[in-house]
């Protein structure tokens, strides 16, 4: 492998060691922006120069120079950059202005209203924006939106936190002031073109495809998610095929295929109309970075094979990246950019190797034999090695990014990945055969459907395996991930790899680790365990084995049923004792659907309150135990301990009637008050005999109107856990609040500042 880097110094491997640097001083620039780029780029041409006066006896030292010089020339890019581009947005930041936003592609529901992605025209220059509306208008490319809007910078240097939009080269979010005025397009700009044809096309695969079948189809030619619900992105996510569902370099090698067949692999014709064939699809699919590398890199395989020279995959991959880096610094914070060239890096470096070790193996040697054996040990080789150079250099990232890693990914793509072609090619048909007749079209659809559901099927097989996938709220987990490439690291400096010997390794450890994850918790007499779920509440109480959940949600009900479900699994936990919502609120209650997607319970506990949007309802048919709706207080066993709810006093008061726990052990009491106010606290203090606790959970995440002095009087608690975002606009928790615990001494934790908070008894 190492041969592989140092290849001599030609130009080829010149401009991958200048994008090595290239994309380095992009990286940083993005993470710690500031006015001393041009400074650093400096010093990175003075160790250019240095380095190079010593380059003619070392080729490692050439290579330093080279990065050194990709170095330079790329912080003084990307502080060109951010003066040519950003520097305008930086100064709108947090201004209100009138302006006509023209829509670029059509609107879609967001949490608040509607959004839609759009470019205004400022000092006679155009500047893309994304608008976020109020209304549910829905808004078609090249419609114009008239308002008065407050302007948000996505980038560093702004009032707020910077946002993913940067990496997609929007600068600017826009919020109305008033109510925008939304004027309908005559006629549709050619630009708009792309657009237009993803949104026809993904509503024809809606027609023809049912269900589930036509959510993955769409995800799968368009990279349109939408349709794709959470249980079934679940299963996609542990059984390690995600990759399946966005749209990706896999589906541009597909389309290049499918043309390359039906032009007869004549070079230039497929070069021809191969190139611009890729600069549409990316267009339709939105100029995802992902899909834009992949194109890059297929147009120059195209070329390469016209011009008859040898098409170097590492090359080409630099120049791809690089190209994109030029366009937009800043993609290099993108998790598909990142996700798309490091599986690309691991194919490239990893596979090769792989692939040479299982073909030695006596059991898959298959030669060049044509008998039905051989060619399918030849298709598990390919896949396995494919799969697994991709996820050796991918694994850390998916780790980081969605905290999980897939234990069965390698397997899970060797039983679908032979039929993604035979899908992609189907749904293609079904398309243009429904140009022709709708009927025809859907009787192909229903055959190509058969192909999903198995593809579904697997995938949701595979995810329901013990330790199918493995999740980072798991400090043991991460110690393996981190000691396994330590394992691989030493043994690739070895002359000759001992892949068995790593592969037990990694198993061993593995084995390790989980059952490490099981025991721990039980070492604890209880455990209360505060998530971080931004605004919202999420409290799970264990002891002696049982495990109740006290409300799921947050800013993101997904996100808060995933932190708590992957919290529960990595303890070999797949069935609650109960989950109490206290009411009805999203923050409360928010991620309890998704959870029960997940995780059984024995009981779902619900308060006797006024439920207008039939939540309670919801959830009781989602669950697949008995539903407790509560108008008087129970109590319910916790081994030696015993949880207490409290009933609500009023049908009509949702937060004030919250369900109260009190969860008691020995010389240890807990109590949760969920969102009620002075007067709910005030009947609680009255018909309930409360005692002094050990740790109060703070009502109503810190409101100047919950945890009065009369509780705190009544509880005298010791610590003091709040839940709570970062920066929430509601500006809890209130002053008055830490100014009443502090006067009695408490320990204040909050999730804010500390994360996700674990008291153990």
């Amino acid at each position: 492998m190492a041969a592989l880097f140092f290849k001599g110094c030609d130009f080829l491997r010149k401009l991958m060691w200048f994008t090595v640097g290239f994309a380095s001083a992009s990286l940083i620039g993005a993470l710690c922006y500031g006015i001393w780029l041009l400074a650093a780029a400096g010093m990175m041409l003075t160790v250019a120069g240095i380095f190079a006066l010593i380059s003619k006896k070392y080729i490692s030292v050439r290579l330093i120079v080279v990065i050194a010089i990709g170095c330079a020339i790329g912080f003084g890019w990307f502080s060109f950059h951010d003066r040519t581009f950003v520097l305008l947005p930086r100064a709108l930041d947090g201004k209100v202005l009138s302006v006509t936003i023209e829509a670029t592609d059509y609107s879609y529901d967001s949490d608040y209203g509607s959004a839609v992605e759009g470019s205004f025209c400022f000092d006679g220059r155009n500047y893309p924006v994304k608008a976020y509306l109020r209304d549910f208008e829905k808004i078609e490319p090249g419609d114009s939106v008239t308002g008065s809007f407050r302007f948000r910078l996505t980038t560093d240097g702004g009032r707020e936190e910077p946002t993913n939009h940067r990496t997609e080269g929007i600068f600017l979010l826009a919020y109305p002031m008033t109510d925008a005025t939304v004027a309908k397009a005559d006629t549709i700009s050619w630009r708009h073109y792309p657009s237009v044809w993803r949104h026809h096309l993904s509503h024809r695969i809606q027609e023809l495809f049912p269900g589930d079948s036509g959510a993955f189809a769409s995800a799968l030619l368009l990279g349109d998610r939408s349709g794709i619900d959470y249980e079934l992105n679940t299963s996609f996510r542990a059984s390690g095929i995600s990759h399946v569902i966005a749209v990706s370099g896999l589906h541009v090698t597909i389309l290049v295929t499918l043309l390359q067949t039906i032009l007869l692999r004549r070079r230039l014709l497929s070069c021809l109309l191969g190139i611009p064939l890729l600069i549409l699809f990316a267009a339709v699919i939105g100029f995802t970075p992902s899909v834009t590398r992949a194109c890059i890199m297929q147009s120059l395989m195209l070329l390469a094979m016209v011009l008859k020279r040898e098409y170097d995959p590492l090359t080409s991959l630099s120049f791809a990246a690089l190209v994109m880096l030029v366009w937009n610094p800043l993609v290099i914070l993108s998790v598909s950019f990142q996700l798309s060239v490091g599986c690309m890096l691991g194919i490239f470096l990893f596979s090769p190797h792989i692939r040479n070790w299982l073909q030695g193996l006596r059991y898959l040697q298959s030669g060049t034999g044509k008998g039905l054996a051989n060619r399918i040990k030849r298709i598990v080789v390919t896949s396995v090695s494919v799969s697994t150079g991709a996820a050796i250099v991918t694994t850390p990232l998916v780790a980081y990014y969605f905290g999980c890693v897939s234990v069965v990914g390698v397997l899970t793509n060797l039983l679908v990945m032979w039929l993604i072609s035979a899908v992609f090619y189907g749904v293609l048909l079904c398309v243009l055969l429904s140009t022709i007749s709708m009927g025809l079209g859907a009787f192909f659809a229903f055959i190509v459907s058969l192909l999903i559901r198995f593809i579904l099927k697997t995938a949701e097989f595979m995810a329901g395996i013990p330790m199918a996938a493995v999740y980072m709220t798991s400090a043991y987990m991460r110690v393996w991930l981190v000691g396994g490439y330590g394992m691989l690291m030493a043994m690739s400096l070895q002359r000759r790899t001992q892949y068995k010997l790593l592969l037990c390794g990694l198993a061993f450890t593995f084995l390790l680790s989980q059952t490490f994850s099981w025991i721990e918790p039980l070492d604890d007499q209880f455990r209360v365990t505060m998530f971080d779920v931004g605004q919202g509440q999420s409290i799970l109480i264990q002891s002696e084995g049982k495990a109740f959940l006290v409300d799921c949600g947050g800013d993101n009900g997904k996100e808060a049923a995933d932190k708590v479900a992957d919290t529960l699994l990595m303890q070999g936990i797949s069935r609650l004792d109960g989950i109490i919502v206290t009411h009805y609120d999203n923050d409360h209650v928010g991620g309890v659907e998704f959870l029960l997607s997940r995780i059984q319970t024995e009981r779902l506990i619900v308060p006797h309150i006024e439920d207008d949007e039939g939540i309670g309802k919801a959830l009781a048919e989602k669950a697949d135990s008995g539903v407790e709706i509560l108008s008087e207080d129970r109590i319910y066993a916790c081994g030696q301990s015993k949880i207490t709810v409290f009933a609500p006093f009023s049908f009509h008061s949702a937060n004030e009637s919250s369900l109260c726990v009190l969860f008691q052990r020995k010389d240890c009491d807990i109590l949760i008050t969920g969102d009620r106010g002075a007067e709910g606290e005030q009947e609680l203090i009255q018909n309930h005999n409360l005692p002094d606790v050990e740790l109060l959970v703070v009502g109503h995440h810190g409101s100047a109107g919950s945890t009065t002095e009369a509780l705190l009087a009544a509880t005298t608690p010791k610590i003091a856990f709040i839940s709570v975002g970062e920066g929430n606009h509601y500006g809890h928790p209130s002053q008055q609040v830490l100014e009443r615990l502090d006067s009695i001494g408490c320990e204040i934790l909050r999730t804010d500042l500390c994360g996700t908070i674990i008291f153990r008894g």
